[in-house]
């Protein structure tokens, strides 16, 4: 496969981000999509459609920042270097970009989108200052690149498009089935809702609730209360390790806070991998449910939040940011939806302290109070919910190994050593 060099600079053209004041309240909530790199870092998948903050008209106006057409390149160029992201609307960017509006009659979107990631280092390199490093403007278009022809650039790309497309509906399928998960606890245990004797809605249809004291509000009438730590084994906290613990990617699979989305979902492809001492206790398996304990974001978004630890091995290790918490006289699942719970993340957040990082106090799980359905009811719930968890380890497994096949065919198709003699773009 012939390929042409380019600098990037010939084939596109590089615009820069900005900020509006953040001290006039009407820069912001506007109707223009607006880009940090903490979006692009947030997100898992190569499309951006909208940021967490969008900006007002007037907002733009009054700064530098350019829009970006639908359909081109956006790419972070300082803290960190090297996020990107094709833009699927019209949008802006702050001024941690160097966003590329590509000439589509030379250079295909998606396959500058894979070219780019593939060398992202290179990239990196790129960067200068003393403070944190940066990509300019002008170093950013001298970057040479070697592309084949727009024809071969769409089949090539069609093919990693087909296994990001996949893995991008395989997370929206697993987004689905939580949110059924989430639902149906609702339904059951904030609404008290459940399937009476008769298959009814147990409230809605009249079933009889009674005060409890400990909690201080009203739940169904057999139920009983109690603390989290009544109903739980000592909780376990994970391994303390080193850098030099975790440079083997022979190691053991180690759970750490990475594995955490700002949602306090699990993430996919953080895994690290422990290669110090395991003592018996260290070990975690698939369904296990873990905890944060440590969390860096500004708002506490993960501080207490649940795990389940996944299939991705047949048993894992654990970082000391998180704790293993092992019911002992309660439904595993019902515990953990529990733990998913607004009210709990609410209530939990006070119990952690610090600044930059925040560390949560272990008493403040052990003291939270809970209501106890029957044992009957808990095992319904257990039943369905492992269902769902089931189809969601399946999934992300196979994410897993979509990923694995994307990263490996990613350097043939870009190098060359791979052709594709056949049109499979069909776009």
């Amino acid at each position: 496969m012939e390929l042409k060099k380019y600098k990037l600079g010939d084939i596109a053209t590089i615009c820069n981000g900005s900020t509006p004041s953040t001290l006039d309240k009407d820069n912001y909530d506007g109707d223009i999509v607006w880009a940090t790199p903490k979006d692009l870092s947030d997100q898992q998948t190569k499309y951006f459609t909208r940021g967490a903050r969008n900006i007002s008209q007037k907002g733009f106006n009054s700064c530098s920042t350019q829009m970006i057409p639908a359909y081109n390149i956006l790419m972070s160029s300082r803290a960190p270097i090297g996020l990107f992201a094709v833009n699927k609307v019209d949008c802006c960017t702050n001024q941690g970009f160097k966003n590329i509006i590509l000439d589509k009659s030379i250079a295909d979107v998606d396959y500058m989108y894979y070219h780019l990631k593939y060398h992202v280092k290179e990239i990196e390199a790129l960067g200068s200052g003393t403070t944190f490093k940066e990509v300019s403007k002008s170093s950013l278009e001298k970057f040479e690149i070697s592309i084949p022809s727009l024809t071969n650039q769409k089949r090539i790309a069609s093919v990693l498009s087909a296994l990001d497309d996949k893995i991008a509906l395989n997370r929206a399928i697993n987004r689905n089935l939580e949110a059924l998960a989430k639902q149906l606890y609702d339904y059951w245990f904030v609404q008290f809702d459940f399937p009476d004797e008769d298959g009814k809605p147990y409230k809605s249809s009249g079933g009889k609730m009674a005060w409890n004291e400990l909690l201080k509000r009203e739940i169904p009438f057999e139920w009983k209360s109690a603390y989290v730590k009544d109903m739980i084994l000592p909780i376990e906290r994970g391994i303390s390790y080193s850098s030099e613990d975790i440079t083997s990617p022979n190691g053991q699979p180690m759970i750490n806070l990475a594995c955490y989305s700002k949602q306090g979902d699990y993430r996919v492809g953080e895994m690290k991998y422990f290669s110090g001492n395991i003592r018996e206790e260290d070990k975690v398996f698939p369904y296990e449910l873990l905890i944060a304990c440590t969390d860096m974001t500004q708002g506490a978004d993960v501080i207490g939040r649940p795990i389940l630890a996944t299939e991705e091995s047949e048993w894992f290790v654990y970082s000391m940011d998180l704790a293993k918490i092992t019911p002992k006289d309660i439904g595993k699942m019902y515990l953990y939806y529990t733990l998913r719970t607004s009210f709990y993340h609410k209530y939990i957040k006070p119990f952690a302290s610090g600044t930059t990082v925040k560390h949560l106090n272990l008493q403040g799980v052990e003291n939270y109070k809970i209501p106890i359905p029957s044992k009957d009811l808990q095992n319904r719930f257990e039943e369905a919910i492992t269902a769902i968890k089931c189809q969601q380890m399946l999934t992300i497994n196979e994410n897993i190994d979509l990923t694995k096949q994307r990263d490996e065919l990613l350097p043939l198709l870009m190098n060359g050593q791979v052709s594709l003699n056949s049109d499979l773009s069909a776009r």
